[in-house]
């Protein structure tokens, strides 16, 4: 489909026909539909979703970013985002609703079926990074005492109802829905329709609490091959199933989440669809801070005004110190950041973590600091000046690591976001001790350097 083509959408929307709608949709491929459907206006995206089948919009929905998908749902009439929600995986409609305003919520909730309306409040109750909050209710269980020959006829007379169920696995549980075993489809066909699926069950399955953490789940689909496994309480009951891809896509949405708060961006997910105003204030409101961050660390230079007239060939190194160091820091933000997000370092911790980090700093400082205080000298002709960069790099390089590998566990320790402040924090930090280092040094030798 050519890019004029999807461009057309806004033009068939218009028409309001829900069949030239569907045809025109159905002929776009998935990434060209999900691109169209973005670009739309907000007026013309409620519109297509309140225009076409409850079921095709559920579809649309599960590939736009969250929030275009908030903003439309909010707007909706609650009867006809209940009918939308009611088509999603549980897990899914569970974060949709979830994202909405209380009443927003409440009004769509209360459309829906009681047996619907519950499981979506059950797991709307847990946190997205835990076990609870991405598993899908929806999940094919029967008593151990079950004929193979009744599930098979159930799997059949409900086809339609279960075709958006995860099928490969079936599970068994006892009269009280405590997980006993679990049934491949092919042990299913290929026993004889009298035996008891207890019979044949594999016992003792793998599964996850529903209160395992993202990265303990991580670990578990790393040592098993299952493409789901059940969930379970502290009890055994089951609750539902956890699909390897949906961690996937959790890990990958906070590493998402976690890269646009270091880059500054806040409040949420920015996309250029939305308001020009909100992009804007967005983004300025973490500019603004470093503004501030910065006239700090520029505070040292106009300190230090006389050395730098001086000297000026300082100038030239002044902003190669603050960017090798930085480089450095963040190298070291980015692994607390990786260990934190595998629980193999804890937020108490921050001894061991410096001391891990001097000797890589000592290392890199010297090769650094030999590197860019030999161009000095180059530059200068003066020996003295390269030793003053040199030494200034190498202890910065130093210390920046010992920041950027400890800060995190800080932020960490007092609730703070890592992800948001450490950046920052760093720079502004690593930046003054490198001025005032590289200063100081030349104000003791100026009569050297001069």
């Amino acid at each position: 489909m050519s890019e004029e083509t999807w461009r057309d959408l806004p033009d068939v929307i218009e028409t309001a026909d829900r069949e030239a709608l569907e045809r025109f949709l159905d002929g776009l491929a998935p990434d060209d539909r999900t691109l169209a459907v973005s670009r739309l206006p907000e007026s013309s995206r409620e519109l297509l979703l309140e225009t076409i089948d409850p079921e095709e919009a559920a579809e649309i929905i599960e590939g736009l970013p969250d929030a275009q998908v908030t903003e439309a749902i909010e707007h909706m009439p609650a009867e006809l985002a209940a009918r939308i929600v009611e088509e999603l995986p549980s897990h899914h409609a569970a974060d949709v609703v979830g994202d909405l305003r209380l009443e927003s919520a409440e009004a769509i909730l209360c459309e829906l079926t009681p047996a619907d309306a519950v499981d979506i409040r059950a797991l709307s109750e847990y946190e997205d990074d835990v076990c609870g909050g991405l598993m899908a209710s929806e999940k094919l269980s029967y008593d151990a005492t079950t004929p193979v020959g009744d599930v098979v006829a159930d799997l059949q007379s409900n086809a339609d109802r279960y075709k958006n169920y995860d099928v490969q696995y079936v599970y068994v549980t006892d009269t009280a829905g405590r997980l006993e075993g679990v049934l491949f489809l092919r042990s299913l066909l290929l026993t004889p329709p009298w035996t008891l699926i207890s019979e044949i069950m594999l016992t003792e399955p793998r599964y996850a609490l529903d209160t395992a953490t993202i990265e303990e789940l991580h670990a578990l689909f790393d040592s098993i091959s299952f493409s789901a496994i059940p969930v379970v309480d502290e009890q055994r009951h089951l609750l539902g199933v956890l699909r390897r891809s949906a961690v996937e896509r959790r890990r990958a949405a906070r590493s998402d989440r976690d890269y646009r708060l270091t880059q500054g961006i806040v409040g949420g997910e920015e996309l250029r669809t939305m308001p020009l105003i909100t992009r804007a204030r967005r983004r300025l409101s973490w500019l603004s801070v470093n503004v501030v961050l910065n006239v700090i660390a520029a505070s040292v230079i106009a300190a230090n005004e006389e050395t730098l007239q001086q000297v000026i060939a300082l100038a030239v190194f002044l902003p190669i110190l603050s960017d090798m160091s930085g480089c450095s820091g963040n190298q070291a933000v980015a692994v607390t950041m990786r260990e934190l997000s595998l629980g193999v370092v804890r937020p108490t911790e921050i001894v061991r973590t410096a001391l891990k980090e001097v000797s890589v700093g000592a290392i890199n400082g010297l090769c650094l600091g030999l590197l860019v205080g030999a161009a000095a000298w180059a530059y200068s002709g003066i020996p003295w000046l390269g030793a003053v960069v040199g030494i200034a790099l190498m202890l910065n390089t130093i210390l920046a690591v010992i920041i950027g590998g400890c800060v995190p566990l800080v932020l960490k320790r007092f609730g703070v976001d890592p992800a948001l402040a450490s950046g920052p924090l760093l720079t502004t930090v690593t930046d003054m001790c490198g001025f005032f280092l590289v200063l100081t040094f030349a104000s003791a030798l100026i009569d050297k350097l001069v």
